[in-house]
């Protein structure tokens, strides 16, 4: 049996799509703009979900970033994508994340790193919360670690030490409407 590789959509700067592309292949020194999201992910005690990318990842190996990140598929819902990277990424069931909801419904970014790769997405930005009784377990070859950490706190840190976040972490958080978000 033949998989398919998994496609992400390519974009004009509109956000029209323009076609598909493999995964594998898009994300290069000469990346095409793509859809893609980035969720954050809270507890029922207010904490929020941070993890610590692969060593394994072609971009940004070990880097901290939100909780979880991801491409949609052709035809599919930002939601149904959030849902299915929830299960592929942090090892939740489905159903695991609950009242997901746009906070930067109009995100885009562009940045490269030290190895000369670049992402380009129109990117919105999703926050969730954990259902009651779900218990991340992440895979290996997407996350290294996970803290559960104070929203404040992970503000802080961001703002002192940005080099130490992934770059559309620290761009998504220089806007307002997310850490009032993510404080609330």
């Amino acid at each position: 049996m033949t998989v398919s590789p998994e496609l992400v959509v390519l974009v004009a700067q509109d956000g029209t799509p323009t076609g598909t592309a493999p995964k594998a292949s898009v994300h290069t020194t000469d990346t095409p703009l793509h859809l893609a999201f980035s969720c954050y992910v809270r507890n029922s005690e207010g904490h929020l979900l941070i993890t610590r990318r692969s060593l394994h990842k072609l971009t940004w190996p070990g880097i901290w970033t939100n909780s979880m990140c991801g491409h949609p598929a052709p035809g599919e819902s930002f939601e149904d994508a959030i849902q299915r990277r929830a299960t592929t990424e942090l090892g939740l069931p489905a159903g695991s994340l609950i009242d997901v909801r746009p906070v930067l419904p109009d995100f885009s970014y562009r940045a490269t790193d030290s190895s000369g790769i670049v992402e380009w997405e129109i990117c919105p930005v999703f926050q969730a919360k954990l259902a009651p009784g779900s218990e991340v377990a992440p895979f290996d070859r997407e996350v290294d670690s996970y803290e559960w950490v104070d929203p404040a706190a992970l503000i802080s840190a961001v703002q002192s030490a940005p080099f130490a976040f992934s770059p559309w972490m620290v761009e998504q958080l220089s806007h307002e409407q997310l850490r009032a978000a993510l404080l609330g």
